[in-house]
């Protein structure tokens, strides 16, 4: 009986250590000097608080079984670091991608936020992976409203003296992130002609869908704008949609992270997908599937319009054959805050000088330093 137990002792043990091995994988970090410096971690702590906002004045349409509702529901948190000597910071609204939810950006926002950002995501009503009714990207559509939804929201609890956020926020500074539909909708916000929200300063997609965004689509602002992807990424294909944005966007950079794949820009990747030899291959049915219950819908949305600068182009998502191995997703993050980190800086540090060593960084030393990424 004592063996029995001791038996059952060590396997439980052996449990617990397996899943501390799980849950806990071992985080890289850069080689190069330049690259190490800037990832060290911030010290300016994190604060998180629940969001629970409801836009009034625009509808959330039927979908599927969904009836509809007369409001738009939009919950998350706002990050902000929790020492406040430096602020009011910039504010970064992050928005997820298709099927995905509010701690899709939980990476960045653990390296962003207490180097001096504060950061706000939520589940979009009809995007996120519960959404009522199966998640449907046509209402892409309307997510860049929501975006100005919620900076209206913060800026005005930033203005009221008596709110926990006051003068926290610099209305000054405000970027747009997102990944993969995020992407597009950080798109749409910051360029669209009808939809956009010129409080933006700054806009980053990463892996966002743009093949059928011409030119003329990123003509009515100049604002900064980086384009994240993956060479390997199987979901939004990397020739199409992130290959021609340097020469599409008068102020657009990309940074390529070789073999990277779609889901690795997702924070449960690291965890939960870093034995796959390609992150994206089991994702694929499943977003195809989904696809085609909403194709209709979603083509109609996005109908081409030349005055818009919206056209027909680009491949199908998961037309892959061969799904080489992709980057760990843990490396893929750790290049995904850099870039974004060092972008972030370049644009919205009060120093000139700061600025300018992020620039050089971005263009010069980044991918020097590391030979899995390139920048153009």
């Amino acid at each position: 009986m004592r063996l029995f137990f001791k038996i059952l002792l060590g396997l439980f043990a052996a449990l617990i250590l397996a899943t501390i091995y799980v849950l806990n994988p071992r985080l890289p970090s850069p080689s190069g000097e330049h690259s190490a410096t800037l990832y060290q971690p911030g010290s300016l702590g994190i604060a998180r608080q629940p969001l629970a906002l409801t836009d009034p004045s625009r509808p959330t349409n039927p979908n599927g079984n969904f009836k509809g509702s007369p409001v738009r529901e939009l919950n998350g948190y706002l990050w902000i670091p929790d020492r406040q000597e430096h602020k009011p910071f910039p504010l970064i609204i992050y928005s997820h991608g298709f099927m995905s939810s509010v701690a899709e950006p939980q990476y960045l926002v653990d390296f962003l936020v207490p180097k001096g950002y504060a950061i706000v995501a939520v589940d979009y009503p009809l995007t996120h992976g519960g959404a009522p009714g199966g998640a449907n990207p046509a209402d892409v559509i309307h997510q860049p409203g929501d975006v100005s939804f919620l900076i209206d929201a913060l800026l005005a609890r930033n203005d009221d003296e008596q709110d926990s956020l006051h003068g926290m926020l610099d209305p000054a500074r405000i970027a747009a992130v997102g990944l993969s539909l995020g992407g597009l909708t950080t798109q749409f916000a910051a360029y669209h002609r009808d939809l956009r929200d010129p409080r933006l300063s700054a806009a980053v997609s990463i892996a966002g869908p743009s093949s059928f965004l011409e030119a003329k689509f990123f003509e009515t602002a100049s604002l900064p704008f980086l384009m994240i992807a993956g060479s390997a990424d199987a979901i939004i294909p990397y020739g199409d949609n992130a290959t021609p944005i340097p020469d599409k966007v008068d102020n657009g950079q990309l940074v390529t992270l070789h073999n990277g794949s779609h889901v690795g820009f997702a924070d449960v990747a690291r965890i939960y997908m870093r034995w796959l030899r390609h992150p994206d291959k089991p994702l694929c049915p499943l977003l195809l599937r989904s696809l085609e219950r909403q194709s209709d819908e979603a083509e109609a949305v996005l109908a081409p319009d030349p005055d818009l600068g919206i056209s027909t182009a680009g491949e199908l998502p998961c037309a892959m054959e061969d799904f080489e191995r992709a980057m760990r997703p843990a490396d893929q993050q750790m290049f995904t805050r850099l870039a974004l980190y060092a972008f972030l800086e370049r644009t919205f540090a009060h120093s000139a000088a700061r600025r300018q060593e992020m620039e050089h960084f971005l263009t010069e030393v980044f991918a020097l330093e590391n030979p899995e990424v390139s920048v153009r």
